[in-house]
């Protein structure tokens, strides 16, 4: 705990760092107070009913900040903005001009996030249609006119610009990264009711479960510290180069593959997956045609979120998606090429080819213990309510595995602060 609060503690009496932590919170209020904002013609109680029955619509709630239950005016909070920057991420493996654009340095990344931000409005767009929409046929909205219907639309994506542009502040002036805070900050917010609602349905019969379930959760916590640290160093040795009478490089250094290098993209990817068929099953339901009902009958009982199928469809898919979004973002054969290329090598491995299938023949080891760990954290929720019966105090895996992951990266960026200030105050010296 010492060494946790170390770096806060540390950066408190710092005064530059201290302006950025007010500025951070300061942003924090201003969204926290848009948040509970509302849309008018919706019926909130209805909508907590619909997001606790609905897994997706509950994780989007988690990446929205906690805006989306209550259909604030940032309900969509940066899910768009999400969105955008995988969808950007994928296409640089399509298109090579923005691979090299990425690769350029400050000025590339900045283009990257000017793309990003203009993909976020028309994704914006079409999820407030989209979720507008679902709400009507919920009968959780008031039928509205066509102008209505437009000012609606451009509130939602005004409000998802709204808080990009917070997110952002936070990056450039405050702590840490903008975004993954905001989303840190609406679990969190979400934290006190939950046990408050918990303990207030508690009977003497559940108190047991009640212990065992926070038991639990550190247990969690402490599994996801030490996964997201993990890695594999391996060893890489630099030859001496001669050049005239001095000799420049030489000696050793590690590679660290990080045991979950995808780590929460796999879950909103494979949540995406499994829901789909129950959505599509309710809707075929509905249809007048038999067969088709029948088939959406079908579906919606096999995909039951409580059902062992479902879980065991979920647990593969997350597995499967840590694998493909490892090899997007780590490849071993350029990996390979840029230790050659600075005259380095893995000591008993030639150079080239058999280095990239050397450090292939790990990341697959490795990632295979973190696709395991992240596949338990994606079914946790339905293996405590199988175990405890419990409803009430179930707080996601997803959302533990957000709320740690984004405590230690503020920390370290807290670290990174304070030793570079320590530097400069050393070269003033």
């Amino acid at each position: 705990m010492n060494t946790l609060l170390a770096p806060l503690i540390s950066s408190w009496k710092t005064p530059a760092l201290r302006r950025k932590i007010l500025l951070t919170a300061g942003l924090f209020i201003i969204f926290r107070m848009f948040a509970h904002i509302p849309i008018p013609g919706v019926d909130t109680t209805k909508l907590a009913v619909l997001f606790s029955q609905n897994q997706f619509l509950a994780l989007l709630d988690v990446f929205s900040g906690g805006t989306l239950v209550n259909f604030s005016i940032l309900a969509l909070g940066i899910n768009p903005y999400i969105n955008a920057s995988i969808i950007l991420q994928l296409l640089q493996i399509v298109f090579p001009k923005l691979e090299e654009l990425a690769k350029e340095g400050e000025s590339g990344r900045e283009q990257i996030n000017q793309y990003t931000r203009f993909l976020t409005v028309p994704l914006a767009t079409i999820q407030a249609i989209g979720m507008v929409a679902l709400l009507r046929n919920q009968q959780m909205i008031l039928t509205v006119d066509p102008l209505t219907f437009i000012t609606i639309i451009l509130t939602m994506t005004a409000g998802t610009m709204f808080v990009m542009w917070i997110g952002e502040l936070i990056t450039e002036y405050g702590i840490g990264n903008g975004i993954s805070l905001l989303i840190f900050a609406g679990i969190v917010g979400r934290m006190p009711v939950t046990f408050g609602q918990a303990f207030t349905a508690a009977t003497s019969e559940s108190v047991m479960n009640m212990i065992f379930v926070l038991a639990l959760g550190f247990v969690v916590i402490a599994a996801t510290v030490i996964v997201n640290e993990a890695v594999r160093k391996v060893t890489v040795q630099y030859a001496r180069r001669v050049r005239g009478n001095k000799i420049y490089g030489g000696g050793a250094s590690f590679l660290p593959l990080r045991v979950n290098q995808a780590g929460v993209i796999p879950i909103i990817f494979a949540v995406s997956m499994v829901l789909l068929p129950s959505l599509i099953g309710g809707f075929l339901k509905q249809l007048p045609n038999p067969a088709f009902a029948s088939l959406g009958n079908g579906l919606t009982y096999l995909f039951n979120p409580n059902g062992a199928f479902y879980n065991i469809f979920y647990f593969v898919l997350v597995i499967g998606f840590t694998y493909f979004y490892t090899a997007i973002t780590f490849n071993p054969k350029k990996i390979s090429e840029e230790i050659q290329k600075y005259g380095g090598f893995i000591p008993g491995i030639r150079p080239g080819s058999p280095t990239a299938a050397y450090l292939n023949y790990i990341l697959t080891r490795i990632t295979l213990a973190g696709a395991v760990f992240l596949g338990m954290i994606a079914i946790l929720p339905s293996l405590a309510r199988g175990l405890t019966g419990m409803t009430t105090l179930l707080i996601g895996g997803t959302s533990v595995l957000i709320v740690v992951s984004v405590v230690l990266e503020t920390v370290k960026t807290l670290e990174a602060q304070l030793v570079m200030r320590n530097y400069d105050g050393y070269l003033k010296d």
